[in-house]
């Protein structure tokens, strides 16, 4: 379920200390390299917060932010419930988790019904930052099978977000971007190691 919102003004957003931009990943089956080499691409100084939902097996313990906190220069975290995002920081989703995120900024946790057999799901991170952030969200859908990540890049492109998809070349497993890139939202179909300097160009005000 996602949050209900009420609208917040300019004045409003800009005291809470709201990032202009929030970039969120979504990834499954190939996912680890794939994060690993977008995230070890963006320094430390990176403008933005980054979401993250990597599908894992629920029943064991991840060692997901310790791998990735040794491939980046941000600082990565996996969310516990009440972080608010902060620019040059990965969050990531607990395994047997949903991630949302709420107009202030606000992580919050969810254990409602999986959604595309996936719980996290890309398909609800991606909806709830769309509905906080609008064109501010920057959905980027990476390795995968499935279909999860579909759905939630309509819902981002709908309220004028991006939305960048792995291409079929550096996909090792290319069900989620085939899936994505069906919607006909994507805004770029990129290679892997180009994905970074595009999420700098976006995030730092350039054209793209």
């Amino acid at each position: 379920m996602l949050l209900s919102l009420e609208p917040m003004g300019d004045a409003s957003l800009r005291a809470i200390g709201r990032p202009r931009q929030v970039v969120a990943f979504a990834a499954s089956a190939g996912g680890l390299a794939a994060l690993s080499q977008v995230l070890s691409d963006l320094p430390a100084s990176f403008p933005a917060p980054v979401l993250v939902v990597q599908h894992l097996d629920p029943h064991h313990r991840s060692w997901l932010a310790e791998i990735l906190s040794r491939r980046t220069d941000l600082r990565v975290i996996q969310v516990q419930g009440g972080e608010r995002v902060a620019a040059g920081t990965v969050f990531l989703a607990p395994p047997g988790h949903h991630l949302l995120v709420s107009m202030d900024g606000v992580l919050s946790l969810s254990d409602t019904l999986r959604v595309c057999f996936s719980r996290p799901s890309a398909d609800v991170l991606f909806a709830s930052l769309a509905e906080s952030w609008d064109g501010g969200a920057i959905a980027v859908v990476l390795s995968g099978t499935g279909s999860d990540g579909a759905n939630g890049v309509r819902a981002v492109k709908s309220r004028g977000g991006t939305v960048i998809v792995q291409d079929e070349a550096s996909a090792e497993f290319f069900g989620m971007p085939d899936a994505a890139i069906r919607t006909g939202t994507a805004d770029q179909i990129l290679p892997l190691d180009a994905i970074a300097a595009v999420l700098m160009e976006l995030t730092l005000g350039g054209d793209v």
